[in-house]
């Protein structure tokens, strides 16, 4: 049996918890072979960024030929890209290798409050990476930010909002609700024909550094091994829960600490 292998393009982070560091936990915890492509660097911690390092858009580039020339990637797991010529030349190394599965996580904002997405890059991630995209994952305030729309708020709203992303051009949309309020929280899978809402309880800890691109790279391990996309969607949704039900037994710097991602093995 083929060994399933999911690809992050993605930002790396220092401290562990968040980016490429988190997508490759996620794989690993989910019985997928992860490969990587850094398309930036950043300084940071449980606290916040200080720092970030554009990679060379000709050297994330190479890397993506790299990997697909060799590995036969299952999925594609894409997050924090900021810059414009980057998304462009990720683009095209999608249109060459033609992957079966690509997950784009549109990563604005750091769990922290920080900016961590260039405003130039916000178009181009409109207009060249969501329509390749077989699903995006943006939690509310950046379901907003890609619409320019306020925030919405109540369910109705949300999945008009999810509606007009597909608009966009990708052929499923998963809002996040993390940022809502109430005992719950609520993401919402949308795609041309329903809307589903997938509640969990709303855990109380400060520790879910990484919730978004662990939930994101967790569909992609889903996709990789072969399963449909609603299915992906709820075991993620199921893993993450359950990694950030397990945080507290980490203590980890100072701030948002990091999700378990291997909470089934210790």
């Amino acid at each position: 049996m083929p060994t399933p292998i999911a690809l992050t393009i993605a930002g790396s982070d220092s401290s562990g918890g968040a980016g490429i560091q988190a997508d490759l936990k996620t794989f690993a915890a989910l019985g997928v072979y992860g490969a990587s492509v850094i398309a930036a660097l950043t300084a940071q911690n449980t606290k916040g960024v200080t720092g970030i390092h554009q990679v060379p858009a000709e050297f994330v580039a190479e890397q993506i030929n790299a990997v697909f020339v060799d590995l036969a990637v299952g999925a594609v797991k894409i997050g924090m890209v900021a810059q414009r010529d980057v998304i462009e030349v990720i683009a095209a190394g999608l249109a060459t290798w033609q992957p079966k599965h690509v997950v784009l996580d549109p990563v604005m904002v750091a769990t922290s409050g920080d900016r961590l997405l260039a405003p130039e890059a916000i178009e181009a991630l409109r207009s060249t990476l969501i329509p390749l995209a077989q699903i995006i994952t943006p939690n509310l305030p950046e379901a907003a930010a890609l619409l320019d729309e306020p925030m919405a708020e109540g369910d109705a709203a949300i999945e008009a909002q999810g509606k007009r992303l597909l608009a966009l051009g990708c052929k499923a949309v998963l809002i996040k609700g993390g940022h809502g309020t109430g005992p719950e929280s609520t993401d919402y899978f949308i795609t041309a024909d329903r809307a589903i809402a997938l509640p969990a309880e709303r855990v109380s800890t400060k520790n879910t550094h990484g919730t978004g691109c662990t939930l994101s790279s967790a569909i992609a391990a889903g996709l990789a091994k072969g399963q449909d996309m609603e299915a992906a969607v709820r075991a993620a949704k199921a893993y993450v829960t359950a990694a950030i039900s397990a945080a507290d037994r980490f203590t980890v710097g100072h701030g948002h600490g990091p999700v378990h991602h291997f909470h089934a093995f210790y």
